[in-house]
């Protein structure tokens, strides 16, 4: 490409924001990617995030399709899939979820904001870590007899539009505590929240509309859309704002609400 083209320098930051976004929300240093970024600016990577969670996707479907491949039960093949994305991103989604139901169990603002902070984790936690592997684990088993592709697409999908909320939240609210991760790093801008939820958009008819159909698509489209909202309210009205922890919670909500919604078109 000759040094004088316009398109250049925008790519090469593209790809930058994509490789700290990698960085970020998965177990892979952005420097073993060739990231130079010595402090990333997620107000503008923060666009990238959808591909993260295609790339999660994408891992955890070809895991699930080699498994089955190899003549492996459904169960047992969902269930690496499930545990793929969460080597990947080192659980920290997971931990989020855990951490934030919880908390939203505390009696006042300060003793939710407290709870987020305590690494122990209850009685909430553990029961909402406990449907979130299990509802998605159930949702990879009940298409992969629709065949390999019905998986990946599936995977791929509901973790681009789960981090794509995680933007919109992001964006949405302020943050609920000074100093925490989501203030430090954030809010993402608003043509970055744009960006990620176009992208989201297109990954889904990049996936589940040539694999699904079209009722899929919208349905996963709307039903990711009620819940990123729906659950973006709650941390509203639960501790007024974003955490680090309700990030992670909301893109374990959008991914199993998305992954149940393709189920009837499988």
């Amino acid at each position: 490409m000759p040094d004088n083209d316009p398109l250049r320098d925008p790519i090469r930051v593209f790809l930058d924001d994509f490789r700290d976004s990698i960085g970020f929300l998965t177990v892979i240093p952005a420097t073993t990617l060739g990231s130079r970024t010595l402090v990333p600016d997620f107000r503008r990577a923060a666009r990238t995030f959808p591909l993260v969670g295609v790339l999660v996707g994408l891992a955890a479907g070809l895991v699930a399709w080699l498994a089955t491949a190899l003549g492996l039960p459904p169960l047992l093949a969902a269930t690496l899939a499930v545990l793929t994305t969460i080597a990947l991103t080192g659980a920290f989604h997971e931990d989020g979820l855990a951490d934030t139901a919880d908390a939203f169990g505390g009696a006042t603002v300060e003793r939710k904001l407290e709870i987020m902070k305590d690494s122990r984790i209850g009685a909430f936690g553990v029961l909402a870590l406990a449907f979130s592997v299990l509802l998605r684990i159930g949702a990879i088993t009940a298409v992969i007899p629709a065949g390999g592709a019905y998986g990946i697409a599936m995977l791929v999908a509901a973790e681009g539009m789960a981090r794509a909320a995680m933007v919109r939240l992001w964006h949405d609210l302020p943050a609920a505590r000074s100093g925490g991760l989501s203030e430090r790093t954030g809010p993402p801008e608003e043509r970055s929240m744009l960006v990620a939820l176009i992208l989201a958009g297109l990954i889904v008819a990049l996936t589940v509309l040539p694999i699904f159909g079209l009722k899929a698509a919208v349905s996963a489209v709307v039903l990711a859309i009620l819940a990123g909202v729906g659950f973006t309210r709650l941390a509203a009205a639960q501790i007024g704002g974003r955490t680090g922890d309700t990030l992670g919670a909301c893109q374990q909500v959008v991914a199993v609400v998305a992954m149940l919604a393709v189920i009837p078109f499988a």
